[in-house]
């Protein structure tokens, strides 16, 4: 039986564990990224581990996040993210240079490599046939430090592409057909391998839409494989010495062969709240739109804005509708320059944005009041735009400009014009003066301004837990519910300061009420339902939790990087063995698992105490050889240095 292409990879980067769905392997990393909003922490964590230098082929910090400079506590992380990259041998990207996914596509990827980064997105990468994993900053940190990445041998789900698009239909259509059959829920330890005859016709960029949005199925990572469009792509970017042919073998076996012709596909939108929630377009039936936001690392493409700026020539944006427009990179800002297209979009009403992920995290240009936001983003959770009552939905670029001619939620197609024909450049301009590699020669003083807090660690688990259910939430609650992004991102560097804004979003007392049974020595117990942790891969959704006194989450289910963080940072994730049994408990209920020691070094299943109501239930702690010694140490930076042996 041959290989898929995701067994060619993992068997080239293999270091322990046999590559059999389901159990642990360790692989060795070649390349990371951090962005400076999950990258101060990852850092920190970095040199505490005393490792005079990054062991990664390449390792890149990128500036795309927290630009906005509100304050001291952004720019003294940039000064720290830039001191750190010099000392320890990491390539840094400069503000304004372009959000890391697609700089790291244009200048740094390579076929047949391996990536983590400290961002949900980056299997964005997987358009260049790379396994690009995203992993909580200790995870990336460690990998930095020469320790393989452990994660659970995925399955492979092939998605077989036949047929070609339509015109008005693009990849982002694609990548929401493809979260109306998977969800949002339901895939850890899977990995989408893209194949058929479809994928010829898809360039890198639209395959980079398709596997960037992977991550909102909550897959481990998606892959294309590296072909003649490859090739070309990076011919273009004057790095074809990096191309490999890459392919799965004709007779490689996968756990299951989803169909989807391309051909069949029409303009679709991801409704509030979840990017799984899909319709057509023609369904919403020219619901009126306050504004369009453009941009973002999943459609900020040179392809993806010259066909809004072909479509916007000569139009005007509608009196109703505020119209912002994100590049993805300064490569790209300078091409629409270049050749017009920026001229064309300026005199449109474009309000052209910073080269950063901006509105995407609600960094910026959050809604009126109840608004209608479409977006071209990859995520519309409740109030991550920054406005809580506002609806945000998903849409393509092409879905995008309709609105901004016509007001209102309109199929593309209905556009009285041709579909504009876009000519991919031959050779991009390729300028790469805002990307500082480290100086050997110099010696470097970290800077380290009064936002960078004390990185803090975890207690050795305690033979005992006895808490609180500090909060009970439902399915589906993604890291943003747990920790806001935003405005309240300029606190990330310090631990202590961005705990108080815990749950904000859910409960605004939650922070409050467990630090108040943490000072009292008691500790908490957060109760979930299905899908606990989607979303973004911030693992201060775990680290703030802990620090908060947060010992246990018992959940329905997890998904896989939350989970992670959770175990990195000491504390147990838990699952019901009978699903009922989360209906059985509320909120305040005093909760008491005992002889955990014993049981984690054994199988694992637990019973919890309720001592509120008098009853009992089991759960579960699923957890590899390695995990367990994680756990009962307190977390991974108190056994680090073994990893780096």
């Amino acid at each position: 039986m041959g290989k898929n292409l995701v067994e060619k990879i993992l068997s080239q980067h293999l270091v322990s564990g046999i590559l059999e769905a389901g159990e642990e392997i360790g692989i060795r990393i070649d390349q990371t990224l951090t962005q400076d909003a999950t990258g101060t922490l990852a850092y920190l964590q970095f040199e505490a581990m005393n490792v005079p230098k990054v062991k990664t082929e390449l390792s890149v910090s990128y500036i795309d996040h927290n630009t906005i400079q509100i304050g001291f506590e952004n720019a003294d992380d940039h000064l720290y993210l830039q001191s750190v990259a010099q000392k320890y041998g990491i390539v840094f990207s400069r503000a304004g240079n372009g959000i890391c996914h697609q700089v790291h596509l244009e200048r740094f990827g390579k076929p047949g490599k391996t990536l983590i980064g400290s961002d949900s997105h980056t299997p964005t990468c997987g358009a260049l046939s790379m396994i690009a994993i995203g992993a909580g900053g200790l995870d990336v940190a460690m990998a930095m430090a020469g320790s393989p990445f452990y994660l659970i041998c995925p399955k492979v789900i092939k998605i077989n592409l036949t047929g070609k698009l339509k015109p008005w239909v693009s990849a982002k259509d694609v990548i929401l057909k493809v979260l109306e059959i998977f969800t949002t829920k339901g895939n850890v330890n899977t990995v989408f391998e893209y194949g058929g005859k479809g994928v010829a016709a898809l360039t890198v960029p639209e395959r980079a839409t398709i596997t960037n949005m992977g991550a909102e199925c909550g897959v481990t990572t998606s892959i294309f494989p590296s072909d003649k469009m490859t090739r070309l792509f990076l011919r273009s970017q004057k790095r074809e010495r990096d191309f490999i042919q890459l392919e799965a073998d004709k007779n490689a076996k996968y756990d299951k062969v989803i169909n989807i012709d391309l051909s069949k596909i029409e303009p679709l939108t991801a409704k509030p709240h979840s990017p799984d929630n899909i319709s057509t377009v023609r369904k919403m039936k020219k619901i009126t739109v306050n504004q369009v936001c453009l941009g973002s690392c999943t459609n900020s493409s040179y392809k993806d804005l010259v066909t809004v700026a072909k479509i916007l020539k000569g139009k005007i944006v509608h009196p109703d509708v505020s119209f912002v427009l994100a590049p993805g990179s300064r490569q790209v800002l300078e091409e629409l320059a270049n050749k017009g297209y920026l001229a064309d979009l300026i005199a449109s009403g474009a309000r052209i944005m910073e080269n950063a992920c901006g509105f995407c995290i609600g960094n910026s240009q959050s809604p009126p009041s109840a608004a209608v936001s479409l977006r071209t983003s990859n995520r519309n959770f409740p109030g991550r735009s920054g406005t809580m009552d506002a609806d945000v939905y998903l849409v393509s670029p092409e879905t995008a400009a309709a609105a901004v001619i016509t007001g209102c939620f309109t199929d593309p197609r209905d556009l009285k014009m041709r579909y504009p024909k876009i000519v991919m450049p031959k050779k991009f301009l390729v300028d790469d003066s805002m990307i500082l590699w480290p100086d050997k020669k110099r010696t470097i003083d970290v800077l380290r301004g009064p936002n960078i807090g004390v990185l803090p660690r975890c207690p050795e688990l305690s033979d005992a837990i006895h808490g609180h259910v500090t909060i009970k939430v439902g399915d589906k609650i993604t890291t943003d519910h747990i920790i806001p992004a935003g405005a309240r991102m300029k606190y990330r560097s310090n631990i202590p300061k961005y705990s108080e804004f815990v749950f904000e979003n859910v409960d605004a007392t939650f922070a409050k009420r467990a630090m108040s049974l943490r000072q009292d020595g008691k500790q908490n117990i957060i109760v979930a339902g299905l899908s606990y942790g989607q979303g973004s891969s911030r693992e201060h959704a775990a680290l703030c939790p802990m620090y908060l006194g947060v010992r246990a989450v018992i959940a329905k289910s997890f998904e896989r990087i939350h989970a992670a963080n959770l175990i990195n940072f000491g504390i147990l994730p838990l699952t019901f063995l009978n699903e009922n049994d989360y209906d059985r408990i509320d909120k305040e209920d005093e909760l008491e698992i005992s002889d955990i020691k014993r049981i984690i070094a054994g199988d694992g299943k637990f019973l919890m105490r309720d001592k509120t109501k008098g009853i009992a239930f089991y759960v579960t702690c699923e957890l590899s050889a390695r995990q367990k010694q994680i756990i009962l140490a307190g977390g991974a930076l108190n056994i680090s240095n073994k990893y780096m042996e």
